[in-house]
């Protein structure tokens, strides 16, 4: 199950309706993460729910998008 994601390609952040009534600040601080993370190295992120419940932080680009950081995308994943 996807929490939320963003995408620097088309510049969109999406939050799974049923998490919308998660606390305001948290959802500011998921939408915050996500889009400042794809502006930096570019591509797509995810936060899921893996089968076990445990959150899996996805990261992904284009094929042939020169432009994302793979190295920068791992170490701010290892941030958060």
């Amino acid at each position: 199950m996807v929490l939320c994601g963003s995408n620097s390609y088309n510049q969109k952040y999406w939050l799974d309706p049923q998490f919308e009534k998660l606390p305001t600040q948290i959802k500011e601080e998921l939408k915050i993460m996500c889009v400042l993370f794809t502006e930096e190295v570019g591509g797509t992120i995810t936060f899921e729910y893996d089968d076990d419940g445990e959150l899996v932080i996805t990261t992904a680009c284009d094929e042939g998008d020169l432009l994302y950081d793979d190295i920068g995308a791992g170490l701010l994943v290892k941030k958060m």
